[in-house]
């Protein structure tokens, strides 16, 4: 019988974690205990809201095979890979460690960048040290659970003590064309005065027979940003809208530390992403920086929680959601500040935009402080597109569906420019290719260019502003 989630028992984890240290087996039994026994939405205050249950478990197929067959790259990754050779960053396809490249400056500098189940083997010191640092409370999320119990891949990242990375560390991960589903761990870590930025690409090939199987990927990202050091993860998911995508990521920021999550959603029927980012030292800084845009029956489910245990810690978090269609989004958000948490500046926030009368969003911010001397708000809205600004738009010639999009643009940027030239470029090309139906997946295409010289020109330009501003001199 082969293996999915509506069927997965300890059986199949000893199975997968046959080669693993014990301490990590030890871990994936307790892990899969909880995955077995908790709801798919554990808190009630979220559950009348979650759509969690457009997860199929009975079409959802794992494969715990080891050393399972090579799956095909399809001629758009191997474009994508064409272009990694330049760079250095890692190719996943299914469970299977496709590609690894690292430049020779970069490999000199003690970075690893390999798969995990490498990396558990050959620096299992460094995996261990983390983990143990850095425990998880598996009852806490059940996806969570099952992605510390069932991972078959995954990406781990190490950044030695101050060594600052200039260009970006590329991960592009995509599900089989065999309709298996796959359960990845990625670990980041970021040692001590050390600089670099993660950027994540998702894909699926589709399954072309969504009534029977469902194809997912399950996630967890845990990184460790130590004393002084800055670590920033972009995440662009342009999964096909046959599939689901569940990520839970862990951020413990240790004194002086930053933590950035950029993140862009735009493809899947599901997408659920869990952000904890826990400032454990004197000084911590985090933010979330999220942009989603669905189309037709599209759900995006995000959560975002600022934990403040140190003192004089910072964090923020900006959520911004276009909804077409009847799409669906739902943002949870908690401000946590602990009894050490003097000090603490936190803000929450998250907004939508309807453009059709179908779409539908949902905002659920919350505090919960336990100290004093601290400052922390949170603020939500969900507006239908003014119809008095398309009116305006549409008298100086524009469309009515270009009215929109022009909206959407300036919705939007004021995140969008948070993330740089580069990956704000990449951002409006994925929606740009949304708005139009054509597939969602980055191209070094013509297309991509000149959006990427736009975005450099005004980069320099606003640059040029301040700089030439007399409250900036």
């Amino acid at each position: 019988m082969p293996t999915t989630l509506a069927n997965i028992n300890a059986g199949n984890i000893d199975e997968v974690s046959a080669k693993d240290p014990a301490w990590l087996a030890e871990d994936r039994k307790k892990a899969i205990a909880k995955y077995l026994s908790l709801p798919n939405e554990v808190s009630p205050l979220y559950s009348k809201y979650s759509d969690a249950n457009r997860i199929k478990p009975q079409g959802v197929h794992l494969n715990f095979a080891q050393g399972g067959s090579r799956h095909a790259i399809s001629g758009d990754l191997v474009k994508r890979l064409e272009e990694l050779e330049k760079e250095t960053g890692i190719l996943q396809v299914g469970a299977e460690i496709s590609k690894i490249v690292i430049k020779e400056s970069v490999a000199k500098q003690g970075v690893i960048v390999t798969g995990i189940r490498d990396a558990i083997s050959k620096h299992a010191d460094i995996v261990k040290a983390h983990m143990e640092a850095n425990p998880l409370d598996h009852g806490e999320d059940r996806f969570m659970a099952l992605e510390a119990a069932a991972f078959q891949s995954g990406v781990f990242v190490y950044v030695p003590r101050n060594v600052v990375l200039e260009e970006p560390i590329r991960i592009i991960t995509s599900l089989a064309d065999d309709g298996t589903s796959l359960v990845s761990r990625n670990v980041f870590v970021a040692e001590q005065g050390a600089k670099a930025t993660v950027v994540q690409e998702l894909y699926a090939p589709g399954t072309g027979n969504a009534s029977e199987t469902q194809q997912g990927y399950f996630e967890l990202i845990e990184t460790s940003v130590k004393q002084n050091a800055h670590l920033e993860a972009v995440t662009l998911q342009a999964m096909g809208t046959d599939t689901v995508c569940v990520s839970n990521r862990k951020a413990f920021v240790e004194r002086d530390a930053k933590m950035s999550w950029y993140v862009g959603l735009f493809g899947t029927m599901l997408s659920r992403f869990k952000t904890d980012s826990i400032m454990k030292g004197q000084g911590a800084t985090a933010e979330d920086v999220e942009i989603v845009f669905g189309v037709s029956n599209q759900s995006f489910d995000i959560m975002s929680n600022l934990i403040h245990n140190g003192q004089f810690s910072r964090g923020k978090v900006q959520v911004k959601s276009v909804m077409k269609d009847t799409s669906k989004s739902l943002f949870k958000g908690m401000i946590k500040i602990g009894k050490d948490g003097k000090g603490t500046e936190s803000y929450l926030a998250g907004h939508a935009i309807l453009l059709d009368k179908g779409a539908k969003s949902d905002s659920i911010p919350g505090l919960e402080i336990l100290t004093n001397e601290v400052r922390a708000t949170h603020s939500a809205s969900v507006a239908q597109i003014d119809e008095n600004q398309i009116f305006y738009l549409t008298t100086r010639g524009l469309s009515r569906e270009g009215a929109k999009r022009e909206i959407v643009s300036g919705f939007l940027e004021p995140l969008s420019r948070k993330m740089g030239p580069t990956i704000r470029a990449w951002i409006n090309y994925l929606i740009e290719n949304k708005w139009q139906g054509n597939p969602l997946m980055l191209r070094a295409d013509e297309a991509m260019e000149q959006i990427l010289e736009v975005e450099k020109s005004r980069y320099r330009e606003t640059q040029d502003i301040f700089e030439k501003h007399y409250k900036y001199r």
